[in-house]
């Protein structure tokens, strides 16, 4: 009787350590070993820094309430470092292959790859990630963290951003930013 139940404790020890040895970086790791590297600027914003209009719809006003903040990681491209561009570039890439990450869409827009993943289930996603790459500009690095945040509902917010109030808000001084770091 001793020895099945060794076995059944060995077998168990076992697989904790093979599970615990995935070496697979995250995003979120990603994001906090590359905020102090002067190669990126990184960006923590509250989601309330975006106001809602009136004229947004109520599903649009209860999604934004589903999201939490917003952390926004750049790599600027230049003429010396092409090299750690592309590296990273392939990094990031890499991490979003895991199966941890589900795609949710691509798209280009004016030259930019852009690549939407989310973390968690369909019904019940607590993370997003966008990931914009520009050859001639490098590329943004956004992770949209919220509460049982629902795909369809995001994208008709997307939809709906037009009803996002920018007229002075914090919101059109985050698109200045990103246009100054080259990421339109």
């Amino acid at each position: 009787m001793r020895k099945p139940i060794k076995v059944l404790g060995t077998a168990i020890l076992g697989l904790l350590l093979f599970a615990s040895c995935n070496n697979q970086k995250t995003i979120q790791e990603y994001y906090v070993e590359k905020q102090e590297s002067n190669d990126f600027i990184a960006i923590d914003l509250p989601a309330s820094i975006v106001d809602v209009s009136e004229s947004a719809s109520e599903e649009t006003k209860e999604t934004m309430k589903t999201i939490k903040k917003l952390n926004v990681l750049a790599f600027k491209l230049d003429e010396e470092n092409r090299g750690e561009f592309e590296k990273q570039r392939a990094e990031v890439k890499q991490i979003l292959k895991s199966d941890e990450y589900n795609e949710l869409m691509r798209m280009k827009h004016e030259g930019m790859n852009i690549v939407i993943n989310y973390q968690g289930s369909d019904e019940a996603v607590d993370e997003f990630i966008l990931f914009a790459s520009d050859d001639s500009k490098g590329f943004a690095l956004a992770r949209v963290l919220g509460d049982k945040m629902e795909p369809a509902k995001i994208m008709k917010m997307a939809e709906d951003m037009k009803n996002l109030d920018a007229d002075g808000s914090a919101l059109a001084e985050l698109g200045e930013i990103f246009s100054d770091i080259g990421v339109e």
